[in-house]
Order: structure tokens, then C-alpha cells, then sequence
């Protein structure tokens, strides 16, 4: 290499080195994205609340213990209906684009998505404790 074409590639190199550009900073989730994370955490649950009816049902009966089986299925059926209704409603109140694609809520929207907010983490309450309490009495009897 001639001593040009050196001095060609270093000054390149220090240019493109010299160019840095600022680090993005991290963004919080919306919280449409927070409801949304919410929604996915609990939804494959869904399936843990089938496979735990389906496990009590069998062993319902008028003993005091079968008893707790109807209780514990009552309490994973109204949790699974609670996340049907969850849905529906929310799909109501907001589109696509402003679950998906982030797209700006006007503030009767916004107001709504507080209301949506505490509901959600009200079902997840739901569904984790209905869930636990299956288990408990699965595992107990």
C-alpha cells in the first residue's frame, strides 16, 4: 500500500470512528403494553385451568371432600369465565391499533385503559389463586 491510499483508509477509519451515535435509551412499556403482558402471562393458563377441571370432576361427590372438588372447580370455572369476559370487553373498548400497534388513545380511551388495568390484575389475582387452590386440594386428598 502507498502511503496515499494508507492515509485514505485511516482517515476513514477515524471518521466512522469518530461518529458515534447516541446509545437509545430503554423505553418503559406503555401501559397498554403492560395490560397486554398481563393478558399473555395469564392466558396460557387457560389450559391449567382445563386440565385441573377436568382432574377434579372425577372425584366430586357429597362427602366434604368432594365438596371441596365442586368448590375448587366453581372457583377455576368463574376465573376462566372472568378472563372470556375480560376479553370481549376490552375488544370492545379499543381496536387493533391502539392494542397492537401503540396507536394514541384519546383521553376517554386513556380513562378506560386505568379501568382495564385494575381489572386484568384483578383476574390474574383470580386465576393464580384458583389455580393454587385447585392444586392444594389435588394434592391434599
Amino acid at each position: 500500500m502507498t502511503f496515499k491510499t494508507t492515509t485514505v483508509f485511516l482517515s476513514l477509519f477515524l471518521i466512522l470512528v469518530s461518529c458515534k451515535t447516541e446509545p437509545k435509551k430503554e423505553e418503559l412499556p406503555s401501559q397498554m403494553e403492560e395490560v397486554m403482558a398481563v393478558h399473555d402471562e395469564v392466558m396460557p393458563k387457560m389450559g391449567t385451568i382445563s386440565n385441573l377441571i377436568a382432574d377434579l370432576k372425577p372425584k366430586v361427590d357429597s362427602t366434604e371432600v368432594g365438596k371441596e372438588y365442586l368448590k375448587a372447580i366453581r372457583d377455576l370455572q368463574g376465573a376462566h369465565k372472568s378472563m372470556m369476559i375480560w376479553m370481549q370487553d376490552f375488544g370492545k373498548r379499543f381496536d387493533y391499533e391502539e392494542i397492537m400497534n401503540g396507536k394514541e388513545l384519546n383521553a376517554e380511551k386513556q380513562g378506560w385503559l386505568k379501568e382495564e388495568e385494575i381489572k386484568v390484575n384483578e383476574l390474574r389475582e383470580k386465576i393464580n389463586t384458583s389455580i393454587a387452590n385447585a392444586e392444594r386440594v389435588l394434592a391434599e386428598n
